[in-house]
Parts: C-alpha cells; sequence; structure tokens
C-alpha cells in the first residue's frame, strides 16, 4: 500500500486548516488527529532513517576507527579453548602514548569478508577472547575500550553447542567487575545480547546514527506484530536511538557524526570519537579501581527502573 510523503501529508493539512478557517466550520478535533498521526509517522521515518545509516554499506567498521584513532595496534588472536573468531578482534594499542586494549566487532566489506568475519556476528570463542583480553587488561592496569558493531551473537547450531549463552553471560558478569577503567563505543548496530557481551563499561557512548536494541526491528516486526513488513514501526516502537537510549540513561552521551552519516567524513567520525576516548580515560584513569566497580555496578542497577506519574 502506497504511503504518501510525511511533508506531502503535512502540506495537506496546512490547506486544509486555511480551508476550515475561510469556512468557519469546526474541524479542531480531525485536525488534531490527523497531525497526531503524522507526528507519529515522522518519527518512524526518522527512527528508520537511524537504522539505514547504521547499516550503511560504506559505513566505517572498526578496523577503520582502530587505525585512526590508535598507534602501533597488535592483534591477538585465540580463547585457549576452542579457537579465533573473526568476528570479534582484540589487542594491544596506544591512545595519545597511553596503552590500551581494544575489542570491537569486526564486519565486512566484500561477500568473502563478511564471509570470513561471519557478518559481524561472534561466536562463543569471539566472547572468550574479548574476556581473556579484558582480564589481562586489568592484571597489566591497562584500560579498555571496545567498539560494538553487530546485528547480534551468532546463533547458528556449532555457537549453541559451545555455549554461546554461557559466554555472553560471564562476559557480562566478570566486566561488571573489573579493576580497570571501561568504556565502550557503539558505532553501528548495537544488537541484542551480541552488543551486551561487549558493552558493560563505566562510560557507553553512541555514534549519533548509532542503533542499539534488544532486538532487530524485522525481529520485532515479525515476533510482536505478526508483520515482517512493519519494520519501520518496530523501529519507532523500539526506542533504539542514541537520543532515545541518552533519555533513559542506558548511555552516558551522543558522539556527532558529520553531515549525511559517518562515512561521508570517517576522520571526521574518527577524531570525535578520539576526542571522547582522550578525555574520558583521563579522568576514569585518575579513580581508585574498586570505585570505578561500584559506580560501574550502581550504574549497571539502574537501568530498566521507570517512574510514571
Amino acid at each position: 500500500m502506497y504511503t504518501p510523503p510525511i511533508t506531502t501529508l503535512q502540506e495537506k493539512v496546512e490547506e486544509l486548516r486555511k480551508l476550515v478557517k475561510e469556512s468557519g466550520i469546526d474541524a479542531a478535533e480531525a485536525l488534531q488527529e490527523l497531525e497526531g498521526k503524522i507526528q507519529a509517522g515522522s518519527k518512524t521515518e526518522a527512527a528508520w532513517k537511524r537504522v539505514e545509516l547504521a547499516r550503511h554499506p560504506q559505513r566505517p567498521y572498526a578496523l577503520d576507527y582502530i587505525e585512526r584513532i590508535f598507534t602501533d595496534f597488535t592483534e591477538l588472536h585465540g580463547d585457549r579453548c576452542f579457537g579465533d573468531d573473526p568476528a570479534l578482534i582484540g589487542g594491544l594499542g596506544f591512545l595519545e602514548g597511553r596503552p590500551v586494549t581494544i575489542l570491537a566487532n569486526q564486519k565486512g566489506r566484500t561477500l568473502k569478508e563478511n564471509r570470513y568475519r561471519n557478518y559481524g556476528m561472534a561466536n562463543p570463542e569471539g566472547y572468550r577472547k574479548a574476556l581473556r583480553l579484558a582480564n589481562q587488561a586489568e592484571k597489566f592496569r591497562r584500560p579498555i575500550v571496545t567498539l560494538v558493531d553487530t546485528s547480534g551473537a551468532y546463533p547458528g547450531l556449532g555457537a549453541e553447542e559451545r555455549g554461546i549463552g554461557e559466554a555472553i553471560a560471564r562476559n557480562l558478569r566478570d566486566f561488571s567487575q573489573l579493576k580497570t577503567p571501561i568504556v565502550c563505543i557503539i558505532i553501528g548496530e548495537g544488537g541484542s545480547g551480541g552488543a551486551l557481551g561487549l558493552c558493560v563499561g563505566d562510560k557507553i557512548y553512541m555514534l549519533e546514527n548509532a542503533i542499539y536494541s534488544v532486538i532487530s526491528p524485522e525481529g520485532c516486526a515479525s515476533i510482536l506484530l505478526r508483520d515482517a513488513a512493519r519494520a519501520k514501526d518496530a523501529a519507532a516502537m523500539l526506542r533504539i536511538t542514541s537520543g532515545d537510549l541518552l533519555d533513559f540513561k542506558v548511555i552516558n552521551g551522543i558522539i556527532p557524526e558529520p553531515p549525511g552519516g559517518a562515512h561521508q567524513d570517517p576522520d571526521a567520525a574518527a577524531g570525535a570519537i578520539k576526542q571522547i576516548l582522550v578525555k574520558e580515560l583521563q579522568d576514569l584513569g585518575d579513580r581508585n579501581p574498586s570505585v570505578l566497580v561500584r559506580y560501574r555496578n550502581q550504574k549497571i542497577r539502574k537501568i530498566g527502573h521507570w517512574n510514571e506519574s
């Protein structure tokens, strides 16, 4: 079914308003109802636009940002249990001379790269590798930076057999207790438990056009709305944009993107992320590790509390 653009509907409302004023007809209630529908449609379009930008094929991925933000990055491999997972990369680098541990979801651009990276969907060994490197960072008093960009953890049979749920749950528990600063940046998609496995930190930021949700809009539309074609409506209902998450106090701030999205100027987007990282790691590095853990857990426990007047 064809739906007129929001701007066209707004123009029609203005014409109707002028006609009502000239004729003296009382149509205030009908106009108010129509304007409410337009406003809801506008929110739906805005939310879906963010989803499209978060998934843009030219959007910078984790390695693009690592190359621009950190120096002397050395990737480390393996979970010392099963194997290595190219969908989740980890290693050591320097942020303006400060050694840091970097953990990130990595997607591919070509079909070959995406098959290698499993479209950014990590297996259990990816999360176990991340936890191994996080524990190493705590031991050597290195701060941790995570770059989150995944539609979710890999839901395949092998992942289930190797304990994907247990691996993510262990990360949630152990990351909450690590006595070293953790700053998380959602750079694209932050989908479900796959994102949560890297998104427990002292400070959580989102790029302006990133999304963060418990389920994909398509999945929500299929399950709750019983119609996969209503993904746009689901995106608005889920409240997955950076502005929504900041209002809910799930994140600490929004990192602005260049006009048109991060892919229009990756250097500027990376510069904005770097500025936040330098500032936050300087602040968090001056705090007592036990205090960090206490405040981190307080922040986590506040998520989901809702007061409705």
